[in-house]
């Protein structure tokens, strides 16, 4: 299989099915945002082999490529895998398992601290874009299943508690906002 097909020289590419759309259709920006997200767990991935974590991120890599494939046909389309309930609830029982062990918030804090909590924070920060993208697509487009946008707006939830876990497990500390004078 060639990398190149020349199919998209001229601004169109396909979706799942065979429909042509624009590259810059709403439906190829939020799974190219998705794309984006992915690629930012990959740079995660590359400090994170050490940590309980990893295995989750290694997880959600896959799942993201599941969110790309479901944003990229329409829901009518047989044998796409799609995003599911149970997919939010795993990320919920896993965002209270890490929240489980980590000491209340009682203040903001700012993306950072270790580099493994920056490159998540970082992926949060990416997949709300997405979320908003699917969010807008969801206005504009019916055959969009309403659980991407769930499971978005719950994974970046994990991001948060899971970059604020990796501070912990690597003894770095949060790094708490500070009011300007």
């Amino acid at each position: 299989m060639k990398i190149y097909t020349k199919t998209g020289d001229h601004g169109e590419t396909a979706l799942w099915g065979g429909q042509r759309v624009s590259k810059d259709a709403l439906r190829i920006q939020a799974y190219g945002t998705v794309d984006e997200c992915n690629a930012v767990l990959g740079l995660a991935r590359t400090v994170s082999q050490s940590l309980p974590l990893d295995a989750f991120l290694a997880h959600l890599q896959n799942l993201l490529f599941v969110v790309g494939s479901d944003l990229a046909s329409p829901v009518e389309s047989a044998h796409i895998p799609r995003v599911t309930a149970q997919h939010v609830a795993e990320l919920e029982t896993d965002i209270d398992a890490l929240e489980a062990a980590l000491s209340p918030l009682t203040q903001f804090i700012l993306p950072g601290g270790s580099p493994l909590a920056a490159y998540l924070h970082l992926a949060r920060t990416v997949c709300r874009r997405a979320e908003r993208l699917v969010v807008s697509l969801q206005q504009t487009d019916s055959q969009i299943n309403p659980q991407v946008q769930v499971f978005l707006n719950r994974l970046s939830d994990w991001f948060f508690v899971a970059a604020r876990a990796a501070n912990h497990q690597l003894g770095q500390p949060d790094i708490p906002w500070q009011k300007p004078d």
